[in-house]
């Protein structure tokens, strides 16, 4: 079973749909981080890509 729990990006507020924020209509994501794993493949392809999003 996957996460229920999202978080609207514009408001901040909570909520369990899947699509949009009832209260803004804005963006919602998973408020969670992803699980960690010392074998992670990706690692690399996640750092990189948070350095081009920084600048």
């Amino acid at each position: 079973m996957g996460w229920l729990l999202r978080i609207c990006e514009e408001c901040g507020k909570y909520t369990l749909k899947k699509n949009s924020c009832p209260y803004c209509s804005g963006k919602v994501r998973i408020p969670h981080p992803p699980k960690f794993s010392p074998d992670d493949k990706y690692l690399k392809y996640r750092v990189a890509a948070r350095k081009e999003a920084a600048k």
